[in-house]
């Protein structure tokens, strides 16, 4: 890692290259978007980017809509076991290793790409696609950066024939529905503090916080891998199985971490229809293992909220790691095995003492609810009683958050987790990555958009320049 001091002099010289300015020759879309399917019969043609993994269960929840043509398939470890799966599944899809190639020789051939790929891969992937006028499903975290969504968000503005849709799934199931109809039946009021907690085994490392240094290099597994392509535009590390196959998480240099990872599926709903928007203070309460390099094995931070028209301040204090649960009300109940959540397709996660989910309190309520699609329930169990009959109607989904992609590409529907709504959620848990990353608390000011005492915090909004020749994806 840099220090301080050279750091903020590589920012100097970044942030000014990283203006929004003419789009790239080399990003040009060389189709519109208003060639995609013309009927509601035609299947949407579809690139899958990133096909082990998540990447490989996005890709078979795709096939079961029967909505999809798979043209093309991409990943920098073509071949390997994780990979083959799905290359045997469509053996005539063409393929590459780099993205970047697939747009500029292939672009022709499908409407919308599917990218399943580390967290620091999101932003160069989605920019490209939306500049080659393609639809794009991301999965979440939508960027590593707050930067990285400021200039996501615009350039959908920019391209708004364009469907975007963040892939925190449950913005498409149960949860969603009702939370939006309980605010607007005036249920869900005068939230003051919520509660998020993700207290799972933290799967992606076992590392040692006493280290000094990012890990020495290692000779890669096999030839086939395209391991500058993996890179992207973070600066050059040798291959490392402590990157490699989801590992790449738990890096402040790569990944989210359990905020970023989990945030999505729990805060959704919260921050959309409570209308959140960005906190004005971010304290880390508690940091177990804090290190330059990588994520806390347990954190706790503070995100306050100011009033919102007729809401009051809010107060979301997250939880992570298997040591530090939060406080539960005294009649919170069980916290049974939670179906809602997916498997993670790289091993069993065991089943934690409390699951991933919230507790929002109001004045009046208090509210449990889970993960995803998970949905809420009313505390203590009398007052949900006594609540019964006045529960306003939940509509059913009509469409999962697949189908409703889909649909959005063909103009049927409207997605419901597009770069406008997940990209602010996703700054949110920006500002908390920089917490975590500094161990400190942050004052944030939403209309400037930058910290009011913390340099350095400021440049982590940005962060580190470009690889050379990853420049003109920073460029709208």
């Amino acid at each position: 890692m840099s220090t301080r001091r050279e750091f903020l002099k590589q920012m100097g010289v970044a942030t000014a290259s990283l203006a929004m300015a003419g789009t790239p020759q080399m990003l040009a879309h060389p189709v519109s978007s208003k060639e995609r399917a013309a009927s509601k019969e035609e299947k949407v043609k579809i690139a899958y980017i990133g096909i082990g993994f998540r990447g490989e269960q996005d890709i078979m929840e795709f096939k079961k809509t029967g909505m999809v043509d798979v043209v093309a398939l991409c990943d920098i470890d073509m071949g390997a076991k994780h990979t083959q799966k799905v290359l045997d599944m469509y053996p005539n899809a063409k393929r590459f290793r780099d993205f970047r190639e697939m747009f500029e020789k292939y672009a022709s051939h499908f409407d919308a790409v599917c990218a399943a790929v580390p967290d620091h891969m999101h932003f160069p992937v989605a920019m490209m696609a939306m500049n080659y006028g393609k639809h794009i499903y991301l999965e979440k975290p939508m960027c590593r950066t707050f930067h990285e969504a400021e200039l996501m968000m615009a350039n959908a503005r920019k391209h708004p024939e364009v469907v975007t849709q963040v892939g925190n799934q449950g913005h498409s199931e149960a949860n969603y529905f009702q939370f939006k109809e309980w605010v607007k039946a005036g249920l869900i009021k005068d939230v003051t503090a919520i509660t998020a907690h993700m207290n799972n085994s933290r799967r992606w490392h076992p590392f040692d916080s006493n280290m000094k240094h990012m890990p020495q290099g290692e000779a890669l597994p096999n030839a086939d891998i395209d391991w500058d392509t993996w890179l992207g535009a973070c600066g050059w590390r040798d291959f490392s199985e402590k990157y490699h196959y989801g590992n790449w998480r738990c890096w402040y240099e790569f990944g989210m971490g359990a905020l970023g990872d989990w945030g999505a599926h729990i805060l959704d709903t919260a921050h959309e229809f409570l209308n959140l928007g960005l906190p004005y203070e971010i304290t880390m309460k508690h940091a177990k293992g804090h290190n330059d390099f990588f994520y806390p094995y347990s954190s706790t931070i503070l995100f306050r909220f100011g009033a919102r028209q007729d809401m009051p301040p809010c107060d979301v204090t997250w939880y992570d790691g298997i040591d530090n649960l939060p406080k539960v009300p005294a009649n919170y109940g069980a916290s049974e095995y939670n179906p809602n959540i997916p498997s993670t397709n790289q091993g069993d996660t065991p089943v934690a003492k409390l699951n991933p989910g919230k507790i929002i309190y109001t004045k009046d309520l208090v509210f449990k609810g889970g993960s995803h699609g998970s949905t809420l329930s009313i505390l203590p169990s009398a007052k949900a009683e006594e609540w019964k009959s006045k529960m306003p109607e939940v509509p059913k989904s009509p469409s999962n958050h697949y189908v409703n992609f889909l649909r959005a590409c063909k103009g049927e529907e409207k997605t419901r987790s597009p770069f406008e709504i997940n990209g602010v959620l996703s700054e949110v848990f920006c500002l908390g990555v920089i917490a975590q990353r500094l161990n400190t608390q942050l004052f944030f000011d939403a209309r400037t958009k930058q910290f009011t005492n913390n340099e350095f915090a400021n440049a982590l909004l940005v962060g580190m320049p470009p690889r050379k020749g990853w420049e003109d994806f920073y460029k709208i």
